[in-house]
């Protein structure tokens, strides 16, 4: 690095941009860096960006514009709390970009946590162990397609060129199109050594082989998760990526975008304890009593509610926090799925009710899915809902759950959209959204070429009024005001589609996504969903070896 003049880098108001305090860094992550070990971080990610040949000095073009750039430091933690490695990013300040001359398209998919979900359990019970890869400054690798002027980095002007400005011939962290710019750079990949792209989750690859051979790939951005049953392909996959990309082979997938894994031959178990105890600790409630469910069944929450007003911008901070947990954790969907309509101007009660979730996780923090090999492999689906649950405008809300070997896979709990006349139709309505979301996950399995499938997909409903209403047009004086656009559920149960069976109440585990339960109901079905403790996981396993 002798060609820059590198000092210790403050960067100046100027260059920090106003928005900064709003990013989300631990407390040891600094603003600027003096240390020798972010000092080697930044060292580093200068030199990624020259061997990826990202930028080119140049005078400014008259006419065009520079955007300016700044340093992110964060310390990587691993799953244990230990640190892991210390990260200085340069990112450009994409805000200052402009639409139509800057970028055009800036969309990239990314896997939906169904599709993860789906896999592990698939992987389960094909006896497939998961790998894991991860791609080294992902974004440094997107090809530009408009012409990005940014200055030089701060601590790194090059000497005798102070005046000149980077000309970025491939993507930077924090330009509005870098996101796009590396799927589309990986995607042309895929397609190069023969992967087929499923069109149903553009983030899921399959390659097939001769004798039945198969290796899935799931992409999430940068880091992806890839599985089989046959070990040539994998070796082959993993020294194709190495060649192409700047990769770091994380061996068996134990942590995910925050999700701890636990692989073992016969079961996959994921939470996020992790993640839960720093959530509990950054909101002040580690000292917290635990409660056995996470609502109050006598607490009802209105848009007005009792108390002073809170800070709003803490109080979307808890609902995006504990909304992320809900990856593992279906049983507080239902209640984060409420908190979540009070945003805009939250009261006291809302934060009650927000801070009564945290006294649950304080008890059940080591809580995930375990998934199992199970006889019943083919997908089963539970779907109700709560009629006019909402004192605010009288809506209902939809909770479906869909079971692969006997554990959720995915889940869901929402508002309706239309205020329901009966509890026909709140049903109905939710029925109809559970069948869209098992075509879709029909069309997954089948590209995953799972065979168990046989048949319509049972969907158990517990209203009897809905099944006959799917099946053929009786009670039509207290239906006929049902929008149409509900009632392609009775044309996917006339194709065999879909089935929807009756089962009774107690035994309704989408229960648990529309409305607050006693204990022991709430406990019963919590186990039905598939979710334990790691410490009950644990417990099993040396039950088994020294049987």
């Amino acid at each position: 690095m002798e060609d820059y003049e590198v000092s210790g880098v403050v960067q100046t108001d100027e260059q920090s941009d106003d928005f900064s305090h709003y990013a989300f860094l631990s407390n040891c992550d600094p603003i600027t860096a003096k240390e020798s070990k972010w000092q080697k971080a930044m060292d580093e990610e200068i030199m990624s960006i020259k061997r990826n040949n990202s930028w080119e000095l140049t005078p400014l073009p008259e006419g065009q514009k520079s955007i300016g750039v700044k340093w992110i430091y964060k310390t990587k933690l691993k799953e244990d709390g230990r640190v892991d490695k210390y990260k200085a990013r340069l990112v450009a300040k994409g805000y200052k970009q402009e639409f139509g001359i800057d970028y055009k398209e800036v969309f990239a998919p990314v896997a939906r946590m169904d599709t993860i979900r789906l896999v592990l359990s698939l992987a389960v019970q094909n006896s497939w162990l998961i790998y894991q890869l991860d791609v080294k400054s992902a974004f440094l690798h997107g090809a530009l397609d408009e012409e990005v002027y940014i200055d030089q980095p701060p601590g790194y002007v090059k000497q005798g060129h102070a005046d000149q400005v980077y000309k970025l011939k491939k993507a930077l962290y924090g330009l509005k199109q870098a996101p796009r710019a590396w799927y589309s750079r990986i995607d042309a990949y895929f397609k190069k050594e023969g992967f087929l792209k499923c069109p149903y989750e553009h983030t899921l690859y399959v390659k097939s082989g001769v004798d039945k051979k198969v290796l899935v790939v799931c992409l999430y951005v940068d880091d992806l998760i890839y599985m089989g049953n046959d070990r040539s392909m994998f070796t082959e996959f993993k020294s194709s990526m190495m060649k192409e990309f700047d990769m770091t082979d994380l061996g068996l997938m134990h942590y995910f975008l925050g999700i701890e894994v636990v692989q073992s031959s016969d079961s996959i178990f994921i939470s996020q304890k992790k993640y839960a105890m720093e959530i509990l600790d950054r909101f002040k409630m580690m000292s917290c009593n635990s409660v056995s469910t996470p609502t109050d069944l006598s607490f009802k929450l209105v848009k007005d509610g009792a108390g002073e007003k809170v800070n709003a911008t803490l109080y979307k901070q808890i609902v995006g926090s504990l909304m992320y947990l809900t990856s593992t954790r279906p049983d507080i969907m239902d209640a984060v799925s409420l908190i979540s309509r009070y945003m805009e101007c939250p009261a006291e009660t809302h934060l009650l009710a927000a801070k009564r979730i945290f006294r649950y996780l304080k008890g059940t923090a080591d809580y995930g899915i375990l998934y199992k090999r199970d006889s019943n492999s083919a997908i089963i689906g539970f779907s109700d809902s709560d009629y006019a649950g909402s004192l605010d405008d009288r809506k209902s809300t939809s909770g479906l759950v869909f079971m692969l070997n006997s554990k959720a896979v995915s889940w869901s709990s929402k508002k309706q959209q239309i205020v329901a006349l009966s509890t026909t139709e709140a049903e109905f309505v939710a029925a109809a959204s559970t069948s869209s979301q098992a075509i879709w996950l029909r069309r997954l399995l089948e590209f995953l070429h799972n065979n168990q499938q046989q048949g319509p997909t049972l969907i158990y409903c517990d209203n009897m009024s809905t099944i006959k209403l799917s099946k053929n047009p009786v009670l039509h004086g207290r239906s006929k005001h049902i929008d149409v656009r509900f009632h392609f559920l009775r044309d996917l149960c006339k194709e065999g589609v879909i089935d929807l069976v009756f089962c009774k109440s107690e035994d309704q585990i989408a229960d648990i996504l529309t409305k607050p339960l006693k204990p022991a109901i709430f406990v019963k079905l919590q186990n039905l969903l598939g979710l334990c403790s790691s410490k009950a996981v644990i417990r099993d396993r040396v039950a088994a070896i020294n049987s």
